[in-house]
């Protein structure tokens, strides 16, 4: 950077900036059965960050998360040097050299959480997946925004176990709309589905049918082992036994809320014989459906 006396590590007209303070990470948060997994210690925003500039040699015992939403700037980890841009985070794991900073053409406007916690090198392997370069493209959503600002809304009003716990309830949740964005963004009104999510509606839709592999595979329009692949590659299951367990969930539902006798309810989900669905059922949710049934309305 040119201008290296003006280099700020913060200060910024608007800036938002808020430490939890070590004593309460200590006393409570890394140790609160609900917190103790995944927990914020620092969380800001900086718009139109002019000169800002971090180096750290050493890194520091929390990971980052740096989410640029207007702008341009950079973040070098372990010597590996990645410019980054609107819709864009730098993921920055726990004790790795880095430094980072504002493009001076162009600075950034970015949002920045600092975490810690048992599951946090795990939370950040999987962001790292993906990405590269220790950067990560994401689309814009007003609700992950909105995530943020109730998490630094809530912090300002003081640092009770309930507020402190309500807080990281929802860093799990912001952690969650960047890690599976697909997920966030259906519910967000920005539907992009590929081929198996129609076919998921498929499934729904006919959850009273019989279907086989090979009519899921015909409407999707790919061969049965391309299909399979496919679909075991995005939900971690073979397409029929996603659809059994549809209709389970459906099943759990019918014995809760209505007074169905069992055969009717094998009926309901396309199923003839009774007893194989008790069998089904007995196999997904390790009891009988009448035992469910008694179980779950006492």
């Amino acid at each position: 950077m040119k201008n290296e006396q003006v280099r700020k590590k913060h200060g910024f007209r608007g800036q938002q900036l808020i430490v939890i303070p070590r004593r309460i990470i200590a006393e409570f948060l890394s140790s609160d059965p609900i917190t103790h997994s995944l927990y914020i210690t620092d969380i800001g925003y900086f718009p139109k960050a002019l000169f800002h500039h971090r180096e750290r040699s050493h890194g520091v015992d929390q990971h980052i998360i740096i989410y640029c939403a207007e702008g341009r700037g950079w973040v070098e980890v372990d010597g590996v040097y990645t410019e980054i841009g609107p819709s864009q985070f730098a993921i920055i794991p726990a004790e790795r050299p880095h430094k980072y900073g504002a493009a001076e053409d162009d600075p950034w406007t970015i949002y920045w959480i600092h975490f810690k916690g048992s599951t946090g090198n795990h939370a950040v392997e999987l962001l790292q997946k993906r990405g590269m370069n220790y950067r990560v493209s994401v689309n814009y959503h007003e609700s992950r925004m909105q995530l943020f600002n109730a998490v630094c809304f809530h912090l300002e009003k003081g640092y009770s176990r309930d507020n402190l716990r309500y807080v990281n309830m929802l860093f799990h949740h912001f952690l969650a709309s960047l890690l599976y964005e697909d997920k966030f963004g259906a519910v967000a009104g920005h539907k992009n589905r590929d081929v198996i999510d129609v076919v998921i509606e498929e499934m729904q839709k006919n959850i009273n049918q019989p279907l086989m592999l090979e009519d899921l595979a015909e409407s999707a329009k790919l061969s049965v082992s391309h299909f399979s692949a496919l679909f075991r590659e995005k939900t971690g299951y073979p397409p029929m036994e996603y659809f059994t367990h549809l209709k389970v969930q459906k099943a759990c539902q019918y014995l809760l809320l209505t007074n169905l006798k069992i055969k009717d309810i094998a009926a309901e989900l396309g199923i003839a014989d009774h007893y194989y669905f008790s069998r089904l059922f007995t196999k997904v949710m390790g009891a009988s459906p009448n035992h469910y049934r008694k179980r779950e309305k006492r």
